[in-house]
């Protein structure tokens, strides 16, 4: 019997709090895989629990019992927590080699020293100022070299940590949030404490993350801790820790919280929307980006382009007319990053090959220019200034940084004197939203994006649970509003906001399951407009235009004319001036076969609006239904002598031909229509009409002639 089976029903019965059964197949699991600490600590879990319910058993009421009881649950899971995570580094080779590189090593792992090392590292760099000059940059890189290679440890060390103690959490929290250790090391241990929460949760951990959030003076360290017990949150042990529920609940009393995890809900869909983002950006302003830029891109570097003398001459407008698609082309990718798109993840996607990227800390360390893996090379030196805005820049996020950094390094003698003295006099930006300082959602936008980059690009991220896996769930664990965890509280108020977004970009199925989780309560005309239950607002609200027009619509689609005709006299008399609403009130009647009607109606808008396609359309379709095939004729020569004929109206037209008699002519407009395709025709439509299905399959064979 797999492992992975057993585990599988110890982790449920534990998440039903059925601490009896869960300890039967922890059981069953150690018979197959011997191991004899584990096996100690079951037997005396198991020896606690026959106890209790011996005890039980007999009748004694224990004011005491469902403490006890949460207590050896939560034993239990620890327990069966870390038998997991011992599963995992024999299957997960990289991880494997994380834990035991830092274990095996000679460097003491306790909490004090863990936080001495962290804090002598400030008080080292406090102390570079009284350095002399001639030593202090040779110092500041060996010191930082030093305790980068401490902070990439301490990493690989928390993240394939094993459960915590409450005094661990306990040390760590305070660590977390004290003034005396840097702030760059805090969003990194933050980080590194979420990785391992996501791939094993610790109601420690999460606790950590919880108050960290809540007590933090830093925005950045703040940030990583509401991303991390947010992506902690789809794993719901309340069941085993109330706790976890508790932490929650006490946070969504307030509106600021709240307001937070509105706008990470919807960073998140953008977040994951990066790969169509960069479609758009690839397929659609690339092209015209290139093609109306002053540089381009030869061996020898960035060069800019000569002006051809005789195009002035020539074409006077023309410069200005390239400027502004350039213009124009730039500023729509500027708009779909205010608005949150991930405009840079394609094209620093390719950069993250460097030797840079093999430590896995370096995906998630926030930019620093001391980072001793950019820091060594003149050329960061002679930028200082690029280098500068790059720490404070909030268009990029940290990986996207490093990577551009590191390729400013390697080509920064090639670069044009132009571009080179905007550098200089610190006038270059990547983007406009780095002349704006970070706001705490900038802040944790840039954060996902790098949480984003490592679980997409890093080499070994298959073996970490991933919150952006889409083979389960089309936003995977990123969607977090319809939680039940989160039903039934002040956030409630708040998922209006997010449905708009995940309608506009095609994740119905969130959209639903958002809606689902709203209470009765809160439900509203938009709530119904949005669950398209358009009759219960039309009975709330007879005269609401979208509902009626978006009832008229499903009653059509579903062949009830009648009633169809119905909302579309009824928005008709509510709405006189929209013409649509009348086409669709004669689309109806023919529909009905009552072309009579339909007519009178098309020839006042055919007169009103004798340049409408539309109606001219659905006139010409009714006279040919209505045996006026001359009449249709001279509509569809109009429609088809347009620069782009609707592939409609060559099918219409060709079953007007058909009904004349003139055979050929139809079938070369049924061959405009089909293309490639089989013919595909209305056989119920022309029996009606005298044509049957020899004559029908006749004209497929004559059209599938070329």
């Amino acid at each position: 019997m797999a492992d992975n089976d057993v585990l599988g029903r110890v982790a449920g019965a534990l998440s039903r709090g059925n601490c009896g059964e869960a300890i039967e197949e922890m059981k069953v699991y150690l018979s197959a895989w011997p191991e004899p600490q584990t096996a100690e600590k079951l037997s005396q879990i198991s020896s606690d629990y026959d106890m209790m319910a011996g005890y039980w058993r007999q009748g004694f009421r224990d004011p005491q019992l469902e403490k006890l009881y949460s207590q050896m649950l939560q034993r239990l899971y620890v327990l069966y927590a870390n038998v997991r995570h011992h599963q995992r580094m024999k299957v997960s080779p990289y991880q494997y080699s994380l834990f035991t590189r830092v274990r095996k090593g000679s460097r003491d792992w306790t909490l004090a020293s863990i936080r001495q090392e962290m804090e002598g590292f400030v008080s080292d760099v406090a102390l570079l100022e009284l350095t002399p000059d001639h030593k202090r940059q040779e110092k500041s890189a060996e010191i930082y070299r030093r305790h980068q290679q401490q902070m990439n440890q301490l990493f690989e060390y928390v993240v394939t940590s094993r459960q915590w103690t409450d005094r661990v959490g306990a040390e760590f929290e305070e660590m977390m949030v004290s003034p005396t250790i840097d702030t760059v090391d805090q969003q990194l241990v933050v980080a590194s404490i979420t990785l391992s929460l996501i791939n094993q949760f610790d109601m420690v951990k999460f606790r950590v993350l919880v108050n960290v959030y809540r007590r933090s003076p830093d925005e950045a360290v703040r940030q990583r801790a509401l991303v991390g017990w947010v992506l902690a949150l789809k794993q719901d042990h309340s069941m085993i820790y109330p706790e976890q529920q508790q932490l929650v609940d006490g946070l969504l009393q307030s509106e600021d919280v709240c307001r937070e995890l509105t706008e990470l809900q919807l960073q998140l869909v953008y977040c994951m929307n990066a790969e169509k983002d960069n479609d758009t950006i690839r397929q659609e302003i690339m092209p015209e980006l290139l093609k109306n830029n002053t540089f381009h891109i030869t061996l020898n570097g960035i060069e800019e382009k000569e002006d051809d003398p005789l195009e002035e001459v020539l074409h006077p407008d023309a410069v200005e007319k390239k400027m502004a698609k350039l213009e124009e082309s730039y500023q729509r990718m500027m708009d779909m990053q205010r608005q949150g798109s991930d405009i840079f993840f394609a094209g620093f996607s390719q950069m993250k090959r460097a030797p840079f990227f093999y430590d896995m800390s370096n995906w998630l360390v926030p930019f620093y220019a001391q980072h001793p893996d950019i820091a060594q090379s003149q050329n960061v030196t002679k930028n200082s200034r690029l280098i500068e805005g790059l720490a404070t820049g909030a268009s990029l996020c940290n990986s996207d940084k490093y990577s551009f950094v590191i390729a400013f390094m390697q080509m920064a003698d090639r670069i044009p004197q132009s571009i080179r003295q905007m550098i200089e006099r610190g006038e270059a930006r990547i983007s406009e939203m780095d002349a704006e300082p970070p706001t705490a959602a900038g802040i944790r936008r840039s954060y996902l994006m790098d949480i984003y980059r490592f679980f997409r690009l890093f080499p070994h991220r298959s073996e970490w649970n991933n919150p952006f896996d889409t083979r389960q769930h089309e936003l995977g664990d990123c969607l977090f509003f319809a939680l039940p965890q989160l039903v039934g509280s002040p956030l409630d108020r708040h998922k209006r906001e997010v449905v708009p977004l995940l309608r506009k970009q095609q994740l119905k199925a969130s959209a639903r399951e958002v809606l689902l989780s709203i209470p009765e309560s809160l439900h509203d005309v938009q709530y119904l407009m949005w669950m398209e239950d358009y009759e219960a607002v039309v009975s709330q609200q007879p005269d609401n235009e979208r509902a009626l027009a978006s009832l008229a619509r499903v009653r059509f689609a579903d062949n009830r004319y009648e009633e169809a005709l119905e909302l579309y006299r009824h928005l008709v008399e509510l709405h006189p001036e929209k013409r649509a609403y009348r086409l669709y009130e004669a689309v109806c009647l023919v529909n009905m076969e009552q072309y009579a009607d339909a007519l009178k109606l098309l020839y006042q808008l055919n007169y009103e609006y004798e340049d409408d396609l539309r109606v001219v359309r659905v006139l010409a379709w009714t006279l040919t239904c209505d045996g006026k095939q001359e009449q249709a004729t001279r509509l569809f020569e109009q429609l088809t002598g347009v620069e782009q004929p609707a592939r409609e109206d060559y099918l219409n037209y060709g079953y007007c031909l058909w009904l004349q008699g003139r055979i050929d002519a139809a079938a070369d407009c049924f061959r405009k229509y089909a293309g490639q395709q089989p013919l595909s025709l209305d056989e119920a439509w022309l029996k009606k009409r005298g044509i049957g299905d020899a004559e029908t399959k006749m004209m497929q064979a004559l059209v599938a002639v070329a």
